[in-house]
């Protein structure tokens, strides 16, 4: 196995409630992601959620970002501030509940500004963050080669495939800079050229930086397996109503995470079969 320890709490779900009304739908929402550490390697995390259509994933998706509030219970993020600005300044952490903008959100529908083209609205992305002041443009036309976006640029967003919105949407967040990265489907409609390839690309993103996690909600579990190193399996308990968390699995201690062939490994699909059978 990989030598590896986790440490402090990145984030963390506190007893998580939503209600509406007198309908209930999650309940007892409490996990915890911790900043995993390799030796040698910046190596951030990757965990995904899964559960069946109508188990409150996008609800809790909302939550994890900020832009809904649950009934009850709260959503904490650890982020790192420079202490002050100079030469040899140390970083510095604080603890506090998480706000909207605080999370890079990538929704399934890919949201574009439908008056910009693909270079300008990737160009105001680049500008919001101030680590890349001077590097914007060099640092959107990496991404852009990378993600295979870079004969687009000129485009509008209606002239784009489902695909290529996708991808747009997932280099505008990088650009921000967000230590947590949230992806809604981000599987769905791409070939398996580009699947490999998005696949791929989201891995070296969680390697950039130690604190960089990323949150994903897809139907696709064998991708989302194959790509994280925890899975949280959202279901429902007999006789209570509403969603909870009925199962996290650690797939590095199985052996399953950071590696590049793990669909060929019999416990790899022992794990689906047993995530299968919780939804």
């Amino acid at each position: 196995m990989t030598p590896y320890t986790k440490t402090e709490v990145l984030l963390q779900a506190k007893d998580l409630q939503l209600s509406y009304g007198n309908k209930c739908i999650l309940h007892d929402i409490n996990f915890s992601i911790r900043d995993i550490i390799r030796p040698g390697l910046q190596q951030g995390q990757v965990v995904s959620l899964v559960g069946r259509s109508g188990m409150g994933k996008t609800q809790l998706f909302r939550i994890l970002s900020g832009l809904q509030k649950p009934t009850s219970g709260s959503i904490i993020i650890r982020e790192r501030k420079p202490a002050e600005v100079s030469p040899g300044s140390i970083a510095v952490f604080q603890e506090r509940a998480v706000r909207p903008g605080d999370m890079g959100v990538i929704f399934q529908n890919y949201y574009q500004f439908g008056w910009r083209t693909v270079r300008q609205s990737l160009l105001l992305a680049a500008r919001r963050n101030k680590l890349l002041e001077g590097k914007e443009e060099d640092t959107m036309l990496q991404y852009a080669e990378q993600f295979d976006v870079i004969d687009i640029l000129h485009r509008y967003p209606s002239q784009l495939s489902g695909g290529q919105q996708q991808r747009v949407s997932i280099i505008q967040q990088l650009l921000k800079g967000a230590n947590f990265l949230l992806l809604d489907e981000p599987f769905s409609g791409l070939d398996v050229c580009v699947l490999d390839k998005v696949v791929e690309l989201l891995q070296q993103v969680s390697l950039s930086d130690e604190l960089k996690t990323l949150i994903i909600v897809s139907h696709d579990i064998a991708t989302a397996v194959a790509i994280s190193d925890t899975v949280f399996i959202l279901g429902r308990t007999k006789g209570v109503e509403g969603s909870t968390l009925v199962r996290s699995i650690d797939l590095i201690e199985r052996g399953l995470a950071w590696q590049k062939d793990v669909r060929r490994e019999r416990e790899f699909e022992e794990t689906l079969e047993e995530i299968k059978a919780c939804l």
